[in-house]
């Protein structure tokens, strides 16, 4: 047994999708994209029923990775996800993942079922963080709220500007990328609340 967070990321809506290969292929390569920025103990592996598993060694790190999965894949596919903290055991390697077990799992089951039955009231939720410290959970759901209400607010661009600096480019960077200067991103990073994303960011990475 090892202390470690579980993330379990379940498509929305996957059985509708034309083309659900190809948003699994999409949805692998932006965990790789952001797993070399933000670090996880075990890469994401894609399970059964359109889900996709990974675990970090924080709930810091967990949070950096679902922030940074929400605002590169809006426009290709939409993602809940269950963030649990405790143990997890590797009964044994699996064909497509290892096969595990654990209070991180069952934490992180409960969460992302807890956020798809409250997506049906707000539909601008999309993690949900369990624990066993009940105070440490109220926490970062309360930063997870306020996460993923402004990443459902945020315009294309907004969210591509929001996406390129998560993963590692400057102001200036982002504003070649867009073609548009340093002032217009960092106006655009301030009035749509993703600046304070970003500062939330730097945060939870010290």
């Amino acid at each position: 047994m090892e202390h470690a967070v579980g993330i379990i990321a379940d498509i929305i809506g996957s059985r509708d999708m034309l083309d659900r290969p190809a948003a699994q292929r999409v949805i692998t390569e932006a965990f790789e994209q952001v797993e070399a920025v933000v670090p996880s103990i075990r890469p994401a592996w894609a399970t059964v029923g359109d889900e996709f598993q990974l675990i970090t060694a924080t709930w810091q790190d967990a949070v950096r990775i679902t922030v940074r999965m929400q605002a590169m894949l809006a426009e290709e596919a939409q993602l809940r996800f269950g963030i649990g903290a405790g143990e997890i055991n590797t009964i044994e390697e699996g064909e497509v993942g290892p096969i595990q077990d654990g209070s991180a799992w069952l934490h992180a089951r409960a969460a992302i079922e807890d956020v798809e039955q409250r997506q049906q009231h707000r539909a601008d939720i999309s993690s949900g963080f369990r624990c066993d410290d009940a105070e440490l959970a109220t926490a970062v759901n309360t930063q997870l709220v306020l996460g993923d209400h402004i990443l459902s607010r945020l315009k294309a661009r907004e969210r591509r500007l929001c996406s390129t600096l998560l993963l590692g480019a400057t102001q200036q960077q982002a504003a070649r990328k867009e073609g548009i200067s340093q002032a217009a991103v960092s106006q655009a990073l301030h009035r749509s609340g993703a600046m304070a994303l970003l500062d939330a960011d730097a945060m939870l990475a010290t």
